[in-house]
């Protein structure tokens, strides 16, 4: 292990976790004589007390979900009792379901010893996922006992075709459905998992079995209630584990304030110096980033600092021995990347999460978390990754500019001390039953006793007839659309919509991804990383779907500036809250890529802006919850909008935004979940004295996925959460962990936060507002607004806010009430600025530089004889161009 005095100064807190003795317990009265010859074959004479347990619990004809340790043997103690059953019913079928064909395989491989004690003769298993052979397929169904395979095969080829191929005595003698790392089948994943089982129940209970269901997952704080919404049926937990567990060290990492103090050093910074250290000193490591661009990003910097390193040492370059694992390599890639690590050739590998999973890499004696990973959970299993060997092993958790991870640092008690988050999924999401329901349909006529499953049944089934997919037949409905409408379903992606981006230098693909993700990633100018090499996206097909990149070599990466508008289209709840209300229900959200910064490798300074000739955009329906921020907060908020000095202050937060910064981040802690599941802005439909500014906490998803709505009932604490992580946040007055921005002064949001369960004093040096009166540094009013038209714009071109130079051209306005009317040329003006979130921008850049009542609005007309394009010599000039004549 490396010596740590060379980054003492940066430990913030170290923890030892000692070393822990294993419960044994004897084999179990009811096991076979076989199954106890192949433990005692394997040099086993005990089980843990947890595998003892759960044999038991399983020949009493229970569910079970269980929860023990990363390495505590779980596997074999789901596996013993199948075994035994396999051996007692040579017909018995058991389905092993993973959430990746790399933890199937890496599962297979462990049955090895099992398989060739007992022979063919009596027990067969295999792989059936998209890799596997047709001929081995044949094999499988046919023969074999246990079939480990993944969500997405079961959903797209074993229940579409349960009376085809031999499935349909696989289906009729199934026994047991073993369900790995049940805490990954949350969100969207969970949701859609739930009623691919409710399809296989009905297609069970048409073959005449029952199966019972084996679920193991980390450490959550729900997971029998978690395994009954996916699996449908009731469960026991076994959480007492009694495996060993040797000594561990856990070391809270704190960068150091960067450039004059504003903000500390990024961890993707600081991780290639600790990973270049372990990689030199022979430690076997894994080290996980939170996004596939910051895997990348860490892994050239850190092969860097080796290359570096090597060179200054006159010793062979070892920069190639650490390697990247992440979604978006192709299976070739990740499956050469493991095997290598398992066999000692790669001293380590920079990964996203997708390899918290159990899959065997060889041993660890490091983790290097870059940035805590969102919740107390995927912390445990990613850190419980090193050390499964029986070795010590060091834990470094680099904490990063956020809310949570600052958190840490002055409370390591709440990691160490606490419990685990719950886990989320919502089975009734109606976008995810309607794609289950056309394919059930497909499988089964649909009765009346699919409502018991389908809730919205009864909505769904109106909507599919007149689109001719159904047709009623004596009380049923039976599929009548396309073939295979179980094809037509992502299960862990809501939108189907996919974009390749290819090699314009030879054709190859380099990997696909989502719509959303393309927009944030491969814009043209985009630095794309893969496997440490860098791609310049030169151009982005929307219509075809696909990007453009060459190989490059630049001494940057690029991130986008992306922009949120959320609008509220139905209430569903409504509750008091302190001294305002909050509420629940449909939203509408609009994601829009507008540029995108470069930033330069190493030192990850900002070298500068740049728009997107074409702004990308997204928008879909799903739940959010808000909290309407009490009058005096949503004043002194507005009057403290950002003094804006160019197009980086488009992408600056404002206090509400700051204030909607912190009740994510909490949010986020309260429900399991990260920036992929859920997100955060200001609602743009609020108006009137009720609710005049509102924060929005919405599920990232279409249709909502229940984060929200388990946010809802969590909102006083997820308040108090805030100001906690806000008043514990060590920096001085603002910063990007605490706020969002270190041009924010945190006192104003704490005030804010405290202010919606009582008025409080503003802090020192904050003028409080009366209504109607002025603000500091606003010197214009709604009243003063016609007579100083020319010097207000002339003070707003000197910003350069988007759409300050529309208003500039403005040439006339006037006050109506609370509302100022701006004279445009012609109605194509007045629909171009109320679409496309126009109108609430130019409302909010109104209000940042003037003081505006309560209930303002803008409206705008046009002269009297102002001439349509119909009339105009235009016109003429459209249909010379054009050969067309509308008239």
């Amino acid at each position: 292990m490396i010596d740590m005095e060379e980054f003492r100064k940066k430990i913030v807190h170290e923890q030892v976790v000692p070393k822990r003795d294993a419960v044994y317990t004897p084999f179990p009265a009811r096991m076979m004589p076989g199954v106890r010859a192949f433990l005692e074959r394997m040099g086993i004479s005990m089980l843990y007390s947890h595998q003892g347990e759960m044999f038991d619990r399983v020949l009493d004809g229970e569910n079970v979900v269980i929860t023990t340790s990363t390495a505590s043997g779980k596997t074999l103690g789901f596996l013993l009792p199948v075994v035994q059953e396999i051996l007692t019913a040579p017909t018995t079928r058991a389905l092993f379901l993973y959430p990746t064909k790399a933890l199937a395989s890496d599962q297979f491989r462990a049955l090895g010893p099992l398989l060739e004690f007992f022979g063919k003769s009596r027990l067969q298993a295999g792989i059936y996922d998209g890799d596997t052979p047709p001929s081995e397929r044949g094999r499988i169904r046919g023969s074999a006992n246990i079939i480990l395979t993944n969500p997405e095969m079961l959903n797209a080829t074993f229940l579409p075709n349960h009376n085809s191929y031999g499935f349909n005595f696989l289906f009729a003698n199934l026994k047991y459905i073993v369900v790995d790392e049940l805490h990954s089948y949350r969100g969207a994943f969970g949701s859609h998992l739930a009623n691919v089982m409710k399809r296989l129940g009905r297609i069970c209970c048409y073959y005449g079995s029952s199966p019972r269901f084996l679920c193991s997952s980390a450490t959550i704080a729900n997971p029998a209630e978690l395994a009954e919404k996916i699996c449908g049926c009731s469960f026991s937990t076994i959480e007492m584990d009694g495996s060993p567990s040797p000594e561990k060290r856990y070391y809270l990492w704190q960068p150091p304030m960067a450039g004059k103090g504003d903000f500390r050093i990024s961890p993707a910074r600081e991780a290639p110096g600790l990973i270049a250290k372990l990689a030199l000193g022979k430690t076997p490591f894994l080290a996980f980033c939170k996004s596939r661009n910051a895997v990348e990003v860490v892994l050239k910097e850190s092969r860097d600092r080796l290359k570096d390193a090597s060179r200054d040492q006159g010793a062979a370059d070892i920069s190639s021995l650490i390697a990247g694992y992440r979604g978006g390599y192709r299976p070739m890639e990740r499956r050469a990347i493991e095997e290598k690590m398992a066999a000692g050739e790669l001293r380590g590998l920079v990964a996203t999460n997708v390899l918290e999973l159990g899959i065997d890499i060889g041993r660890l004696d490091a983790a290097v978390l870059v940035g805590f990973p969102g919740t107390r959970a995927s912390f445990w299993q990613q850190a419980g990754r090193a050390g499964r060997k029986g070795r010590g092993a060091a834990v470094f958790l680099l904490l990063d500019n956020l809310p949570m991870d600052q958190y840490l640092a002055i409370d390591p008690g709440w990691l160490f001390s606490g419990g685990s988050e719950h886990a989320v999924a919502d089975p009734d999401n109606l976008f995810i039953q309607l794609a289950h329901v056309r394919a059930a349909a497909a499988e089964l006529p649909l009765s009346p006793d699919d409502a018991a499953l389908f809730p919205d049944l009864g909505e769904i089934v109106p909507v599919l007839l007149p689109m001719k997919e159904l047709r009623k037949e004596s009380g049923r409905f039976f599929w009548s659309g396309g073939p295979y409408p179980a094809g037509d379903i992502s299960l862990r992606n809501m939108d189907k919509i996919r974009y390749r981006l290819k090699n314009s230098a030879d054709g190859s693909l380099i990997t696909e991804m989502d719509e959303l993700q393309a927009f944030r990633e491969i814009y043209g100018g985009a630095i794309y990383l893969h496997e440490g090499l860098q791609y310049l996206v030169e151009r982005l097909d929307l219509q075809g779907r696909e990007a453009l990149a060459r190989p490059a070599e630049e001494n940057y990466y690029t991130v986008s500036c992306d922009m949120t508008e959320v609008h509220k289209i139905r209430d569903r709840k409504r509750d008091p809250l302190g001294r305002t209300f909050c509420g629940f229900g449909d939203v509408r959200v609009a994601y829009t890529t507008v540029g995108f910064r470069r930033q330069q490798f190493h030192n990850h300074q900002n070298l500068g802006m740049e728009m997107l000739d074409q702004p990308l955009a997204k928008s879909f329906e799903t739940e959010g919850f808000w909290i309407a921020l009490p009058d005096e907060v949503r004043r002194l908020f507005l009057s403290l909008g950002p003094r804006s000095d160019g197009l980086a202050a488009q992408f600056r937060k404002t206090y509400a935004e700051g204030l909607a910064f912190t009740l994510l981040n909490s949010a986020m802690r309260m429900t399991m979940t990260t920036t992929e599941d859920m997100s955060g802005a200001l609602l743009a439909d609020d108006a009137g004295q009720e609710a005049g500014l509102s924060v929005c906490i919405f599920d990232m998803y279409s249709g909502g996925l229940g984060f929200a709505n388990r946010g809802y009932e969590l909102i006083p604490r997820i308040i108090g959460n805030a100001v906690r992580m806000v008043e514990g946040c060590p920096c001085g007055g603002g910063c990007s962990a605490c706020v969002g921005d270190f041009r924010l002064d945190k006192r104003i949001v704490l005030w804010g936060l405290k202010s919606m369960y009582g008025k409080i004093p503003l802090p020192e040096n904050i003028r409080a507002l009366p209504p109607g009166s002025a603000p500091a540094g606003k010197r214009f009013s709604l009243e003063t607004l016609p007579e100083q038209w020319s010097e207000f714009v002339d003070h707003l071109l000197s910003s350069g806010e988007y759409l300050s130079r529309f208003l500039a051209a403005v040439p006339k306005v006037r006050r109506d009430g609370n509302t100022l009317v701006l004279e445009v040329p012609g109605e194509f003006f007045r629909d171009w600025l109320t679409e496309g979130g126009n109108g609430e921008k130019l409302t909010g850049l109104l209000q940042r530089y003037a003081v505006l009542p309560s209930g303002f609005t803008v409206r705008f007309e046009w002269p009297e004889d102002g001439k349509s394009l119909k009339d105009s010599r235009l016109n003429g000039m459209y249909r010379t161009l054009t050969g067309r004549d509308d008239r």
